[in-house]
C-alpha cells in the first residue's frame, strides 16, 4: 500500500539550482517563444495541467537553455501575477495533485485541450517519452506522473473514455488501440462494461482491429458475461461487414475468423457452427496455433464441444488420427465416438484429457468419460501392465484397484504417478506403501522419485530416514511438496533435523514455508543467527519477535532487519518509538510494503509515532487506527486522499473495534455527502464498499454507480444479514424476479444466489442448472445457506441423464438413489440427501466417493451414523480398518461410538492425525482414541514424540491431567506453539502451563515472544501469576489466550494491564469475561480497543494550532490540517522535528492546548490564566480517573 504523496513526487518535481529574483517588466516578452508565452498565460488561467502539457511539448522540438525559466517568470511578472519558483511550484503541483483525486475533472480537461496537448498528453502517458526531462534548471519527473495516474482510482476511467471519444481522430489507430490495452489491462477487466461497446470504433483497418481483439481475448476471463457478450457482438458485427460472401458461401465464420475470436468462439450460436464450411474448420484445425486457441475455451458447453467435433469430422478429419487428437484441444473433454475404440486411442485420449481440470464445470461427465476410456484402455491387459500409460485417469482407481498393483508396477509407473494431481490422501498412502515395498530403503534417491506421492509417506517412515538424506530433500525440487505434508509428517521432518544438536546447519536448511514450525526452544538455543539466513523464509509472530530482538542488538541498522520482509512481524512498539524521526520515517516504507503481516497493535503503534514525528503526512489509514475522535482532524478538503487511502486497506483488519470503524464509516460517508453518486466514487471507496451500512446499499448507490457497485460487493467475503437483504432488494429492483433473469444476468450475478430462496431459485434450476452448478462449484470449503443447497441438489436432480435410480435391497424400495455423478455434482450440496439413500446407494459409489463425502460439513448425526453403518457394510468391522480406510472417513468419522474407536487399529500416528482433524468429539471418544493410539502403539506418556504431540492435536485435551507432567520435556519444548493453538479446558491449559515452566522459567521471567509462543497455554496462568506480568507483555497475548481465559482469573487484571492489551486482544474479550469488570477496568478496556496510547492514561491533545507557513518551523503540536497525506512533508520535516516521547503530566494528557505550564516557561500571570480556563475541565476529566487526580492537585498547587 503506498502512501499518499505530496504534489511534488506524484506529477512534477521541480528544483532550482540557484534562488530566482522577480524580474522588471523591461524584461517581460522579448524573444519569449510562442508556445511558452501560450504556457505562461494557461499558469496565469489557473490551466496547469495545459501549461504542463505545454511546456513537454516546446522540449520536444526546442532547445532548452539556462534563461528560460527567468524569461517566462519574468513574463508572468509582467501581467502582474507575482509568481515566485516556490509558489509556482506549489501552485502547479497542489493542483496537478487534485486530478487525481477528481478524475471527473480530468476528463473535463482532457476532452478541452487542443489537439497538440492531447496528443502530447497520449505520449506521456502511453508512449516512449523518456522518464525525466531535465530542463537545465528544471526536473520534470514524467515516470512518477505516469506511474501515479495508473494507479489512482478513477484516473484510468476517465483516460479510457477520453481515449474512446478523441484518440482515434488525434492518433493512429495502432497507437489508440495500444493505449487502450494499457488502461484497460490496468484496471483489471472492470472498465469493461457493456456501456462502453457503443464507443468502440468501427472503422478500424485489419490490423488495429486483430490487436484490439487480442486485448479483449486477454480480458476475457476478468470480464463479466454481459461485456462478453457486448464485445462478441462488436466482434462479430465488423467480422461480418468485411467478409467477402459469395454465392457458395453460406457462413461468415472462417478460418480466419475464428483465429481472430479466440475464446469468443464459444459464444457461437449452434446454428453458426453447424453452418462453418468443411475447408474453412479444416483449415482452423491444421493451423498450428488451433491446438493453443482450443486449449483455452474453459467455458465451452458440451453443446458447442459436440457441435465443433462434428464440423470437423465432417471435414474428412480422421478424428481417431493422434495427430488430430492432439489438436482438439479441450474439445477432447467431450469425446464421444466411443465405439470400437482401439485401447491406443484410448490411452492417447486419457493423456490429452489432463487438461480437463481447466474447464468451467461438467467435471462430473469428464470423470465418467475417463473411467469409459479407461475400461477400453485396460481392456486385454491388466492394470499393472498398463498403469504408467493411463495418465491421470489412474486418480479413478479405487482402493481395492490400488492395492491390487504390484509394487514393480508402481515403481515402473512411478515417473507418471508422480505428477499426477488429484490423488486422495488415501490413494496416496496405498501407493507410496507399493513403492517402498519395492525400494526396501527409504534413501534420497527413492524419495526423489516420489513427487506428488511423498504425502503418503507415514510420518514413521520420514523420521526414521537418515538425516543427510533428508537434508537433501529439503535443499531439492521436493521441497515444494512439503507444505502438503500433514502438521505430524511435518514435525517428523523437522524432529530428525534437530535432533543431533546442530540446529544451526537444519535452519540453513529448512525452507520457506516450513521454517514457521521451528520451536522458539530451538531458535533460543542458536545464537549465531544472521539476517540472510532468514530471507525466503516464513516466521510465525513469536520467532519473528525473538529474531528481531535478537539481531537488533548485533546491527545498528534496523533497515537490514525490516528488508527481510517477515521480520517486521517481529517489530515491537519499543523499537518503533525508539527510532528517531528521520530513520522512522526513512523505514516506514518497509512497514508499509508489508503493512499485511503487522498486527493491529504494530500498526497502531506506527500511527502515534507517525503522529508525532509528522503528522501532517501520515497516511489516511493509519489515523482511522487512532481514537474515534481523531477522524475529526480531517477536513473536507482533504475528504478525497483520506477516502481513498483507506479504500485500498483492509479496514476490517486495521480497526476490529465494530463502534470505532462505524465512526470510520460515518466519517467517509460524510466525505461522499451519503452518496455514491456515481463510477468514480465507487472507485474511490474500494473496499470500505463492504462495510457500508444497508441503507447505504438501499438507497444510497445511485443507478449509474450500481453496475460498478455490484462487482465490488462480489468481493465481499463477510457482509451482514442486513447488508445482504439490502443488496437482494437492489438485485430485485435492478433485475427483476429470477426467472426473468438471462443466462449472463445468472452468471454475472452468480455470487449473490445464495441471497435467494429455494422458491426464487426454482426457475435458475431449472432454465440453468449448469450456471448453479458451476456457481456451486466455486464455494468449496465454505457453508452456503441451506436453501441454495436445495436449490443446487434439485438442478442436479433435474438434470440428471438418468432417472434416479431405486434399490430393491430391503428397506430401499422407493428411496432415490445417489449415482457416482450426481455425488460430484452436488459436493456440499450432498447433504440434502435423505439419511436412507446414503445405506442404499452402490458399494462402489460410497467407495469412490467416500473422501468427498467426507468433506461434507453439513451432514446432520443421522446421515452421518447412515454412511459410517455403509461404511462398515463395505470395508467389515472397524477393527480390519487400516490406515487408508480411517484417513479418507473425514467427518464420517465422527459417527463411530466408543466401542468402534476402540476396534480400530490406531497404531499408525497418521491414522490419529486425521481423526484428530475433526474438532467434534465428545470427550469420551477422545479419550478412546488417545487410550487406543497408545495402547495400539506400544507407548506410554513419556514415549510420546514431538510428532506424535502434533498429530494427537485436540486429542491432547482428553489427556488425564496427571500424565501431562509425564510427557518428555525435549518433545513438549518443539511443539509448544502447537499445542498453543488448542482450546482445552482450563485444567489443561493449566498444566501445560507448569510444563512451559520447566521450559521457559516461571511467568516472571517471560518475554514477549515466549508468550506469544505459548498462544492458549497462557490461559492457565494463576491469579496471582497474571497479575505479576508487566502491562507491556499484555499485547503479546493470542487472542485466542485472551477469550480462553477463566472470566474469574482475566478480571484480575489492573486498568493498566487492561488498557495495554492493545486493539486485537481487546477486541477478543468476550462478553462474559466483560460483565465480571468494573467500571475502571472496562473504561481501560475500551481505550485499548480504540486504540489510544497504552503508555499513558490519556492522550496527547489535539491542538489546534494553525498550519505553519512555509518556511516556518514545524509545529509538532499542529493539528492534521490543511496539509498533505505524502510522504514528502514528512521528508520535509525529518531533519527538522526532534525526537521526544508525549508529555505524561495529566495537563497535557487531558486536552490543554499549552503543555508548557510549569513556572519556568510561563509567566506567573499566563500560568494562571491557562489554569483558570482549563481546570474545571481537567477536574471534570480527572474526576472519573483518581489514579490521576492527585496528579492534578499538586499541579493546581
Amino acid at each position: 500500500m503506498s502512501q499518499e504523496p505530496r504534489a511534488y513526487s506524484l506529477f512534477l518535481f521541480l528544483f532550482l539550482s540557484h534562488t530566482v529574483s522577480s524580474w522588471g517588466v523591461l524584461h517581460s516578452r522579448q524573444d519569449l517563444h510562442p508556445l511558452l508565452q501560450k504556457m505562461a498565460e494557461e499558469l496565469i488561467e489557473g490551466s496547469y495541467l495545459n501549461a504542463l502539457l505545454d511546456l513537454i511539448q516546446f522540449h520536444s522540438s526546442h532547445v532548452w537553455t539556462a534563461g528560460l525559466s527567468h524569461r517566462i517568470l519574468a513574463y508572468l511578472n509582467s501581467r502582474n501575477v507575482a509568481f515566485t519558483i516556490d509558489s509556482l511550484q506549489a501552485a502547479m503541483g497542489n493542483h496537478l495533485e487534485q486530478h487525481l483525486y477528481r478524475p471527473q475533472e480530468l476528463l473535463e480537461i482532457l476532452r478541452e485541450t487542443d489537439a497538440q496537448q492531447f496528443h502530447t498528453a497520449m505520449k506521456c502517458l502511453f508512449g516512449d517519452q523518456k522518464e525525466r526531462l531535465d530542463l537545465e534548471d528544471i526536473v520534470i519527473d514524467l515516470g512518477g506522473m505516469r506511474e501515479q495516474a495508473l494507479q489512482s482510482p478513477g484516473v484510468n476511467r476517465s483516460l479510457l473514455r477520453v481515449t474512446l471519444e478523441r484518440c482515434f481522430q488525434v492518433l493512429k489507430a495502432l497507437e489508440c488501440v495500444e493505449i487502450l490495452g494499457t488502461v484497460l489491462r490496468g484496471s483489471s477487466g472492470l472498465l469493461l462494461q457493456p456501456d462502453i461497446t457503443p464507443s468502440l470504433p468501427q472503422g478500424l483497418r485489419e490490423d488495429a482491429f486483430k490487436n484490439l481483439s487480442a486485448v479483449f481475448r486477454d480480458l476475457y476471463d476478468r470480464t463479466s458475461a454481459h461485456s462478453q457478450r457486448a464485445l462478441y457482438s462488436w466482434m462479430t458485427g465488423i467480422l461480418q461487414a468485411s467478409s467477402n460472401l459469395t454465392g457458395d458461401s453460406v457462413s461468415w465464420v472462417s478460418a480466419e475468423n475464428l483465429w481472430i475470436l479466440g475464446r469468443y468462439m464459444v459464444h457461437l450460436s449452434l446454428e453458426e457452427i453447424m453452418k462453418i464450411s468443411p475447408v474453412e474448420i479444416g483449415l482452423f484445425i491444421s493451423y498450428d496455433n488451433a491446438t493453443k486457441q482450443l486449449d483455452t475455451v474453459y467455458d465451452i458447453t458440451p453443446e458447442l464441444a459436440q457441435a465443433f467435433l462434428e464440423r470437423i469430422s465432417s471435414s474428412n478429419f480422421d478424428m481417431r488420427n493422434t495427430s488430430i487428437i492432439h489438436r482438439l484441444g479441450l474439445l477432447v473433454c467431450f469425446y464421444d465416438d466411443l465405439d470400437f475404440l482401439d485401447a491406443a486411442v484410448a490411452q492417447v485420449l486419457l493423456h490429452q484429457m489432463i487438461k480437463c481440470s481447466h474447464l468451467r464445470g461438467f467435471q462430473a461427465s469428464v470423470q465418467k468419460l475417463k473411467a469409459d476410456l479407461l475400461d477400453i484402455a485396460t481392456e486385454n491387459q491388466t492394470l499393472n501392465e498398463t498403469l504408467g500409460s493411463l495418465s491421470d485417469s489412474v486418480v479413478g482407481l479405487t482402493y481395492s484397484q490400488l492395492e491390487s498393483l504390484s509394487p514393480e508396477a508402481v515403481h515402473s509407473a512411478i515417473s507418471t504417478l508422480n505428477q499426477v494431481t488429484g490423488w486422495t490422501k488415501s490413494q496416496t498412502i496405498i501407493l507410496s506403501a507399493k513403492y517402498l515395498a519395492h525400494e526396501k530403503v527409504l534413501s534420497f534417491y527413492n524419495i526423489s522419485q516420489m513427487g506428488v506421492l511423498l504425502t503418503g509417506l507415514s510420518t514413521q517412515a520420514l523420521y526414521s530416514m537418515d538425516r543427510k538424506d533428508l537434508a537433501q530433500v529439503l535443499r531439492s525440487t521436493l521441497a515444494q511438496h512439503l507444505c502438503d505434508l500433514s502438521a505430524a509428517q511435518q514435525q517428523g521432518v523437522l524432529s530428525k533435523m534437530t535432533e543431533t544438536g546442530d540446529v544451526a546447519s537444519a535452519l540453513v536448511d529448512i525452507p520457506g514455508v516450513f521454517f514457521k514450525e521451528v520451536s522458539l526452544f530451538d531458535l533460543r538455543r542458536e545464537p549465531g543467527f544472521n539476517s540472510t539466513v532468514l530471507k525466503e523464509k516464513e516466521l510465525r509472530r513469536s520467532q519473528a519477535l525473538f529474531l528481531y530482538e535478537l539481531l537488533s542488538q548485533s546491527t545498528g541498522q534496523p533497515e537490514e532487519l525490516l528488508r527481510v520482509g517477515q521480520l517486521v512481524k517481529g517489530v515491537r512498539c519499543s523499537h518503533i518509538e525508539a527510532m528517531s524521526p528521520g530513520a522512522f520515517l526513512a523505514n516506514f516504507q518497509y512497514f508499509e510494503t508489508n503493512l499485511l503481516l503487522l498486527s493491529p497493535h504494530q500498526v497502531n503503534c506506527l500511527a502515534w509515532k507517525y503522529w508525532e514525528v509528522s503528522r501532517s503526512s501520515m497516511p489516511p489509514y493509519l489515523l482511522a487506527t487512532l481514537p474515534a475522535r481523531y477522524l475529526a482532524s480531517v477536513p473536507a478538503s482533504q475528504c478525497a486522499p483520506f477516502v481513498i487511502s483507506l479504500g485500498k486497506s483492509q479496514v476490517h483488519t486495521l480497526i476490529l473495534d465494530s463502534p470505532k470503524r462505524n465512526s470510520l464509516l460515518r466519517k467517509v460517508q460524510q466525505c461522499l455527502n451519503n452518496v455514491i453518486d456515481d463510477e468514480y466514487a465507487v472507485d474511490m471507496v474500494g473496499t470500505l464498499l463492504c462495510h457500508f451500512p444497508a441503507a447505504i446499499i438501499d438507497h444510497g448507490i445511485a443507478p449509474r454507480a450500481w453496475a460498478t457497485a455490484l462487482h465490488g460487493l462480489r468481493d465481499c467475503v463477510d457482509l451482514s444479514p442486513e447488508q445482504k437483504a439490502a443488496v437482494r432488494r437492489r438485485l430485485l429492483e435492478q433485475h427483476g424476479p429470477p426467472q426473468n433473469w438471462t443466462a449472463e444476468t445468472t452468471k454475472d450475478l452468480g455470487p449473490f444466489l445464495v441471497l435467494f430462496s429455494r422458491d426464487e431459485l426454482s426457475a435458475i434450476t431449472t432454465k440453468f442448472p449448469d450456471i448453479i452448478q458451476q456457481t456451486a462449484s466455486k464455494m468449496i470449503g465454505t457453508m452456503p445457506p441451506k436453501e441454495f443447497l436445495w436449490a443446487v441438489f434439485e438442478s442436479v436432480q433435474n438434470s440428471s441423464d438418468e432417472n434416479p435410480s431405486f434399490d430393491p435391497s430391503p428397506g430401499c424400495h422407493g428411496v432415490a438413489v445417489p449415482s457416482s455423478e450426481d455425488i460430484f455434482k452436488l459436493a456440499e450440496a450432498n447433504a440434502c440427501w435423505a439419511p436412507e439413500a446414503f445405506l442404499c446407494m452402490e458399494e462402489d459409489t460410497f467407495v469412490r466417493h467416500v473422501e468427498l463425502l467426507g468433506t461434507v460439513q453439513g451432514f446432520s448425526r443421522p446421515q452421518l451414523m447412515s454412511l459410517k453403518e455403509k461404511a462398515i457394510e463395505v470395508w467389515g468391522m472397524p477393527v480390519s480398518w487400516r490406515v487408508h480406510h480411517i484417513v479418507s472417513l473425514g467427518c464420517i468419522a465422527l459417527a463411530l461410538n466408543e466401542s468402534e474407536l476402540e476396534q480400530l487399529d490406531l497404531s499408525s500416528i497418521d491414522s490419529v492425525a486425521s481423526l484428530s482433524l475433526q474438532t467434534e468429539w465428545t470427550p469420551g471418544q477422545a479419550n478412546s482414541i488417545l487410550q487406543g493410539f497408545l495402547e495400539d502403539a506400544g507407548y506410554a506418556i513419556q514415549d510420546l514424540k514431538s510428532f506424535h504431540l502434533v498429530g494427537l492435536g485436540a486429542i491432547l485435551c482428553a489427556m488425564n491431567i496427571a500424565d501431562i507432567p509425564l510427557i518428555e520435556i525435549s518433545a513438549f519444548r518443539a511443539v509448544v506453539a502447537r499445542i498453543g493453538t488448542l482450546s482445552c479446558s482450563t485444567q489443561v491449559l493449566a498444566e501445560f502451563k507448569r510444563k512451559a515452566e520447566v521450559v521457559f522459567g516461571l511467568p516472571t521471567e517471560w518475554t514477549g515472544s515466549i508468550l506469544q509462543e505459548l498462544g492458549t497455554i497462557a490461559a492457565g496462568l494463576t491469579k496471582e501469576e497474571l497479575r505479576m506480568l508487566h502491562k507491556d507483555l499484555m499485547p503479546y497475548f493470542q487472542p485466542s489466550a485472551i477469550k480462553c481465559l477463566p472470566d474469574e482469573i482475566f478480571k484480575e487484571l489492573s486498568p493498566e494491564q487492561m488498557a495495554s492489551l492493545g486493539p486485537e486482544n481487546a477486541a477478543a474479550v468476550t462478553n462474559a469475561q466483560r460483565q465480571r469488570l468494573s467500571g475502571q477496568q472496562l473504561q481501560s478496556l475500551q481505550r485499548a480497543r480504540d486504540g489510544a496510547q497504552a503508555h499513558s492514561w490519556l492522550d496527547p491533545p489535539l491542538s489546534a494550532s494553525p498550519t505553519r507557513t512555509s518556511g516556518s518551523p514545524p509545529d509538532t503540536a499542529k493539528s492534521f490540517t490543511e496539509a498533505q497525506f505524502s510522504p514528502g512533508a514528512a521528508v520535509e520535516e525529518s531533519d527538522k522535528v526532534t525526537s521526544r516521547r508525549k508529555s505524561r503530566r495529566p495537563a497535557a494528557l487531558l486536552g490543554v492546548t499549552e503543555t508548557r505550564l510549569s513556572h519556568r516557561s510561563l509567566s506567573s500571570c499566563r500560568r494562571r490564566r491557562v489554569l483558570d480556563r482549563n481546570l474545571p475541565k481537567l477536574l471534570q476529566k480527572l474526576r472519573e480517573r483518581p489514579a490521576s487526580y492527585i496528579a492534578l492537585n499538586s499541579l493546581a498547587s
